[in-house]
């Protein structure tokens, strides 16, 4: 008789990914081999940021087993009374298991490596648990690959910050009617306010709809957006794509409709929290650092520009360079200067005009590192390269603007840097799904590259 709970075993990089992922397993039980938290351990006294984690998740699984016995803890606690007081039964166990004692044996993999002892411990539980399914779960693709190779019937990825299975599937910010817009609508109300047109549809015509999303079809004239909708009706504002083609921001005008869409995103100032995806050479940064600059200095919209970008370097720490962090940020933030370039290369004095103009918009580079415990004000905020940040690092930085402020989040899925992260499991992929239906947001894919032929054909073909 097999028992439907399942055992995991946790890698050392799931807690550093979630301190608190112990908790999410509900009824099935955990078990945390010795070697991770001799990990979590060397990790707790460095200097990085991930050294915090390892802290939260140490405190988290000493809150759990404090009151235990040596005896309770080998065979497992129960999580039920650790989960805030709600009634979470039936709930699962946590237990951490000594794989130092176990015995090197000729078939099982060498004890020299950490990871290795991590997957000697789950099948040492899959050999003494026959009728229970035993899954090792880590971000690690290769240490998945071993222990796969070992003889290790199931290994997972972390899941459960993942809300899509397929980044295909991720949502754009648009929508496109095959055909013509106006031929399929059979009924139609208008309202017009000054130079505002709002029509009223039939739901049926969209199935699934997101506030802020984009409406296109294959003509050349309409372009709507949804701006609210009940069980019967769905509210469009129509903005015509002559419309969003004529956007212009620091000398700066659409290459093509989804830039369009997204200057208009970028330029609404009802809109808190834009989200640009796309190819590398789409006009992500340059778009954004345009409508910051339009917005700070000729319309006084915000008081600053703050720039922010992940790189694995800057996540952990800026070094012992001299120089201010402005300075010591420069060589990560180029593409903000490389688009400042752009903006004012028929300048006569370009140099001198980024100056002015990086003084005149107060713009400010800084650390990822000193995000947390900020309360930005009345800011427009640009994050840069944010595919390589987790759901939890983004959540850091969102949760700093205050009023007043504005959140450009952009980035490329394709472009990921960290060890850890898929284009699934990626913090952009995770506030794309997450805001969609959050009336301050907007997301943008821009479809398209506009940097160069060479750059178009190197995305297409490379």
């Amino acid at each position: 008789m097999t028992d439907e709970t399942i055992i995991y075993v946790l890698d050392t990089n799931i807690l550093l990914h979630e301190p608190f992922a112990f908790l999410s397993f509900k009824e099935h039980d955990v078990v945390v081999p010795m070697t991770v938290l001799e990990e979590l351990d060397s990790i707790k006294d460095r200097r990085k940021d991930v050294s915090r984690d390892a802290r939260v998740a140490i405190r988290a699984l000493e809150d759990v087993l404090a009151n235990s016995t040596p005896e309770e803890v080998l065979a497992g606690v129960p999580l039920a009374s650790n989960l805030g007081g709600q009634d979470q039964s039936p709930t699962g166990k946590l237990s951490i298991i000594n794989d130092y004692s176990l015995e090197q044996k000729a078939e099982t993999l060498s004890f020299n490596e950490n990871d290795n002892r991590i997957i000697n411990a789950a099948i040492h539980i899959q050999n003494h648990n026959e009728g229970r399914k035993v899954v090792l779960v880590t971000k690690d693709i290769n240490m998945r690959l071993k222990a796969k190779g070992a003889g290790l019937a199931h290994v997972e990825d972390y899941r459960t910050d993942q809300l899509i299975d397929d980044v295909r599937f991720l949502t754009k910010g648009y929508h496109k009617f095959e055909g013509d817009f106006w031929a399929q609508i059979k009924e139609c109300e208008s309202e017009t306010e000054g130079r505002n047109t709002t029509h009223y549809v039939k739901k049926s015509i969209l199935p699934t709809i997101y506030m802020n999303e984009y409406l296109l079809d294959e003509g050349e004239h309409f372009a709507g957006k949804v701006a609210g909708w009940d069980d019967e009706r769905v509210a469009i504002q129509d903005i015509s794509r002559e419309r969003l083609m004529s956007k212009n921001a620091w000398g700066i005008q659409p290459k093509n409709i989804y830039q369009g869409m997204a200057m208009d995103a970028l330029l609404d100032p009802t809109i808190d929290l834009v989200v640009l995806t796309g190819p590398a050479g789409c006009g992500k940064t340059l778009l954004a650092l345009a409508s910051a600059l339009e917005q700070v200095i000729e319309r006084g919209l915000y008081d600053k520009v703050i720039v922010t970008r992940s790189t694995p370097e800057i996540a952990e720490s800026i070094g012992f360079l001299p120089g201010t962090e402005e300075e010591k940020m420069a060589p990560w933030l180029a593409a903000i200067t490389d688009s400042l370039e752009v903006l004012h290369k028929q300048d006569e004095s370009m140099s001198g005009s980024m100056n002015y103009i990086m003084e005149k918009a107060n713009i400010q580079f800084k650390s990822v590192n000193f995000m947390r415990g900020r309360s930005i004000q009345n800011a427009f905020v640009l994050l840069d390269e944010c595919q390589n940040l987790t759901a939890s690092q983004l959540k850091t930085i969102i949760t700093r603007c205050g009023e007043g402020t504005k959140l450009v989040c952009s980035g490329n899925l394709a472009q990921i840097d960290s060890n850890y992260l898929t284009a699934v499991t990626s913090g952009l992929t995770y506030i794309v799904e997450r805001f969609k239906e959050f009336p301050g947001s907007t997301t943008v894919n821009l479809n398209g590259v506009v940097r160069s032929r060479l750059a178009s054909f190197a995305e297409e073909n490379l």
